[in-house]
């Protein structure tokens, strides 16, 4: 079963990965690409009707969303609006998974496994995993991740994993896995949404 995925970027800096992740989808036909340009929402309107604007007109039946993470996405308001409206579980509709991968850019050599199975298919070369249970730590190995995403790396009973392109594009199988399991989670995710919405991009 193929999902329907939301790609959350920095258009400006990271249009090349979006597109070359569409171009490998293209060919092995991994998901259905329901991402669109949330660019041109009025700014000034309150937070409640920014989320419901997203979540009901630009995300839709969409239930996976992929970040692509570079060096100023968490500067980013829309980035931000799309986070938000990705896991709020709205009447309409539900709450998204969330798959953070970060761009070569960001030179991460760290990552999360977050889903039944994962460490073993994943990572089958790393014997020995940590748990991460300070902002402070997630802050120094992920300093390029929204905020919004480190707030929910500190939940208990939400699902994301953190990934390298690299890892992400290198196995067909892999990434296929990677979004049926955020798929097959994302209910049960207990999102924190109380940080506020960003209202400007810095």
């Amino acid at each position: 079963m193929k999902h329907k995925v939301f790609i959350s970027y920095h258009h400006e800096n990271d249009q090349w990965y979006k597109e070359e992740l569409l171009r490998i989808n293209e060919i092995h036909k991994v998901f259905i690409d329901a991402s669109v340009d949330t660019g041109d929402i009025d700014d000034s309107l309150d937070d409640s009707r920014i989320r419901e604007i997203i979540r009901d007109d630009y995300l839709k039946d969409s239930t996976v969303t992929i970040l692509l993470v570079g060096t100023e996405t968490k500067k980013r308001k829309h980035v931000d609006w799309e986070l938000y409206s990705s896991m709020y579980d709205g009447k309409v509709n539900k709450k998204s998974g969330i798959l953070v991968i970060n761009l070569p850019s960001t030179r991460c050599s760290y990552f999360t496994a977050s889903h039944k199975d994962e460490k073993e298919r994943i990572y089958p070369e790393v014997s020995s995993w940590i748990s991460i249970n300070e902002r402070s730590e997630y802050e120094r190995r992920y300093p390029y991740l929204p905020d919004r995403i480190i707030d929910n790396l500190l939940c208990k009973d939400v699902k994301i994993s953190v990934l390298n392109w690299e890892k992400f594009i290198a196995d067909i199988g892999n990434m296929r896995f990677l979004i049926d399991q955020t798929y097959n989670d994302r209910a049960s995710c207990n999102y924190d949404l109380s940080r506020p919405m960003r209202r400007a991009n810095s």
